[in-house]
């Protein structure tokens, strides 16, 4: 390392651009899913397709925005690495704290649907991946073919439990707002009201979605230039812990609380989405070159740590414990460290 890239005047703007960045990105998706479910609502879509389209595609949008602009940019190593990075941070480091914290239970329907589904994602990416050394333009079709697929599915299966919901007499009650904590909270609800507002809010979070993403990938790329670190680590580490930092602070704030109920599935839904939509929508713009040495390693990692998943909820009974917390955890501790002295 130079000794004098500290000194670096340039070093030190582009730090601090990424920082501007990450911030564009969370407050920026956070705006989006406010204002497209706010139109969906006006629209009189109903709760469930807004639930399972823009509520969930919102948690890995900030993931699909540096994938993007890093295939857009060429800086696959980026693409890539933020999405086997964010599945394995996701699983690993943010299921394995939280478990820590207090044990987490596994839904039903994650054990027979959503965790065997995100092995699929995880195999298809290896697979395709080593393949041709890369995922190509089919490939990306392949895996958004098969996410189309695991969407209606969750949607027939969802709209079977509001059928038996309703045939066994329990109809859904309506939601009692809660009263506006102040004069401003009261100011907010009603600008959110305005269909005009929405609009704006959605336009200006996606703006914000896309400039953070440009200035995450650009900075990331001086910072692994300036220090001679290969962009792969880069995307493994900084840009896929920055982009799970959501979910990471909502999952151990959730955990620490005892609201645990969804936390897996969202992680489990959030993995999934991030290899069939972000891989396969960022395929499309320049193949994502996969190396033996390195991105298949990588993909086989966030496979294990699905796998892991699935062994310890299924030994756990259906939760997951500080025992698997604990294993999760130094799983990820090891990885890290292979990744900085291998």
């Amino acid at each position: 390392m130079n000794g004098n890239v500290w000194a670096d005047a340039w070093l030190w703007i582009w730090i601090v651009l990424i920082v501007v960045g990450f911030a564009l990105l969370v407050k920026g998706a956070d705006w989006f899913v406010e204002g497209a479910a706010g139109l969906a609502g006006k629209m009189r879509i109903p709760a469930l397709v807004i639930g399972l389209t823009v509520v969930a595609f919102g948690t890995s949008f900030p993931e699909l925005a540096v994938s993007v602009t890093g295939a857009i940019q060429k800086s696959t190593d980026i693409a890539i690495g933020n999405v086997v990075g964010s599945n394995i941070v996701n699983i690993l480091l943010i299921l394995g704290v939280s478990a820590l914290i207090r044990k987490l239970p596994v839904q039903k329907v994650s054990l027979w649907l959503d965790i065997p589904v995100l092995l699929l994602a995880s195999a298809l990416l290896v697979g395709l991946g080593a393949w041709g050394r890369a995922i190509e333009w089919w490939d990306g079709l392949i895996l958004l073919v098969v996410f189309s697929g695991y969407m209606t599915l969750l949607f027939l299966n969802a709209r079977k439990e509001q059928k038996r919901a309703r045939e066994g007499g329990m109809s859904e009650t309506p939601v009692q707002e809660k009263p506006p904590k102040n004069k401003y909270d009261a100011w907010k609800r009603k600008m959110l009201g305005k269909v005009w507002v929405l609009i704006l809010l959605t336009l200006v979070g996606l703006g914000m979605v896309v400039g953070g993403g440009t200035l995450l990938v650009d900075g990331a790329r001086y910072v692994a230039t300036a220090f001679n670190v290969p962009e792969r680590i880069i995307g493994l580490t900084v840009v896929a812990i920055g982009t799970s930092l959501p979910e990471l602070v909502t999952s151990v704030v959730a955990a620490a609380k005892g609201e645990t109920d969804i936390a897996v599935g969202n992680i489990i839904g959030s993995n999934i989405f991030n290899i069939f939509l972000v891989a396969g929508v960022s395929s499309l713009f320049c193949p994502l070159t996969f190396t033996i040495s390195g991105n298949l390693i990588d993909a086989l990692v966030a496979f294990d740590a699905a796998a892991l998943l699935y062994v310890c909820a299924f030994l756990g009974k259906g939760k997951l414990t500080r025992a698997a917390g604990a294993v999760m955890v130094a799983c990820f501790i090891g990885y890290y460290v292979y990744l900085f002295l291998a």
